[in-house]
């Protein structure tokens, strides 16, 4: 998102506690159920993300198999790369066997096999989803998946810097203004700088590699009033707010206000770096909100604070999102049987069970109630979270294009991108030199149009 292949890791722990906890659970409500058998004899194939933090809500597939009387075969169960790589080898040898895969809206366009699901849900179904991620679950006006749950960034911070009387006094005498979280770039580049006492302790931190430096990248460049590519799909982020956002990441590592092997971070080392207590401002996704306030795996637990990203020189936030999502082929030979599973694991309740561990779900339903059970356990840290977050899902989401060239591009800027970091290249220099690359992956897709 996407940099969703990232981040997800931190809720592991939990989640393995969970999953044993909820697999008994469903069994005992599933003994419960009516059996309507439905599709009884039936047997549905699927393609399932894999890994212990999608795990939970997979113990509520037996639910549905003891309702409706099918049953569900798991073909597939691989990381969000490696399940790329399938579909892709899939479509390379016209061999869809399967009904349902998980998808991602980031990734989505660049696999023909999935059919428009319009007419295929309920509209009152449809309706419970947060309006602007099933718009962007479209691709070329088609709907081709339904979102499972969402990422977006906020900003976490260190409350044992903020708090800090002398600290507090040290910021008020040198700016003459109150310590007080960020609330646009300029604040923040200033507080990055002020914090860092390195080699023990930095400002902030960001990725400095693969898609999670293009995203965030490209987050900052909207935010700033940029955009990546024009109407016409023609590389413009090298335009002067181009430059002016690259030169964020540079002028903060120069200063050492990020790590020095930032150029080679990716996600989990900016989780493991905050987690630690060696970063005071972490940019960073919902699935880390849990494992930065649980004891074992954090020294911040019970000192984390989370508040809406920045606003750029726009006057937008960064919004770079993506949601995890289920498709359903053009070859499934049970459409209905597909789109009932497909709506039984996005229900309300399906989705609360993803949302006590942190996940941002999609539909707003789940999103109001994950929020008022926080709040009834007087988890006032995780509430604030899942509010946080489930407000800049609705109104400040964005995603990458939604074209099959995605990923090309993330691999044309993110090293030219690194280079300017690291000092080999100028910003202007680095991003012409990664239009020019854009441009050609562009021509080449129109000339085999």
């Amino acid at each position: 998102m996407s940099g969703c292949n990232r981040r997800k890791t931190a809720r592991g722990a939990v989640v393995r506690v969970m999953v044993s906890v909820l697999a008994l659970a469903g069994l005992v409500a599933a003994g419960a159920a009516r059996a309507d058998n439905e599709f009884k004899g039936y047997t549905l194939r699927v393609k399932l993300i894999g890994g212990v933090q999608y795990e939970a809500l997979y113990t509520r597939i037996p639910l549905w198999e003891k309702k409706t009387g099918a049953k569900v075969d798991i073909v597939s169960r691989k990381s969000h790369f490696e399940l790329d790589r399938e579909l892709k080898q899939d479509i390379a040898s016209n061999h869809i066997d399967y009904c349902v895969s998980s998808n991602h809206t980031n990734f989505a366009a660049q696999y023909p096999i999935f059919r428009d699901l319009k007419g295929l849900f309920p509209a009152d179904y449809l309706a419970q989803f947060a309006p602007n991620l099933i718009k962007q679950s479209e691709v070329n006006g088609h709907l081709v998946q339904i979102p499972r749950s969402t990422d977006i960034e906020a900003l976490y911070y260190d409350k044992t810097v903020f708090d800090d009387p002398a600290i507090q006094a040290a910021y008020r005498k040198q700016f003459n203004e109150p310590l007080a979280p960020p609330k646009n770039f300029a604040e923040f580049t200033q507080q990055a700088k002020f914090f860092t006492k390195s080699p023990d302790f930095y400002g902030t931190q960001f990725p400095g590699k693969d898609e999670a430096l293009t995203g965030t990248f490209y987050s900052l460049l909207v935010a700033n009033g940029g955009q990546l590519l024009d109407a016409k799909m023609r590389p413009t982020f090298n335009s002067p707010v181009g430059v002016k956002t690259l030169d964020w990441f540079i002028d903060l590592y120069k200063a050492g206000a990020v790590p020095k092997g930032a150029p080679n971070y990716v996600w989990d080392d900016l989780g493991n770096n905050f987690a630690a207590g060696k970063v005071a401002l972490d940019m960073d996704w919902p699935g880390f909100a849990s494992f930065y306030n649980d004891p074992k795996t954090s020294k911040l637990s019970g000192k984390v604070g989370v508040v809406p990203a920045p606003l750029g020189a726009g006057g937008k936030r960064p919004g770079w999102s993506g949601s995890h999502s289920f498709s359903i082929t053009k070859t499934c030979d049970r459409p209905d049987v597909a789109a009932s599973f497909v709506e039984f694991l996005t229900s309300h309740d399906s989705q609360m069970v993803e949302a006590r561990l942190g996940t941002i779900p999609s539909r707003l339903d789940a999103q109001r109630d994950a929020v008022k059970e926080f709040q009834a356990k007087h988890d006032d840290y995780m509430a604030n979270a899942m509010s946080v977050f489930s407000t800049a899902a609705k109104d400040d989401s964005f995603t990458p294009p939604r074209i099959a060239q995605w990923n090309e591009i993330s691999n044309a800027l993110w090293p030219e991108l690194q280079k300017a970091i690291i000092g080999d290249k100028s910003s202007k220099q680095a991003l012409d030199d990664a239009a020019k690359k854009v441009s050609d992956i562009m021509q080449d897709a129109a000339d085999n149009d």
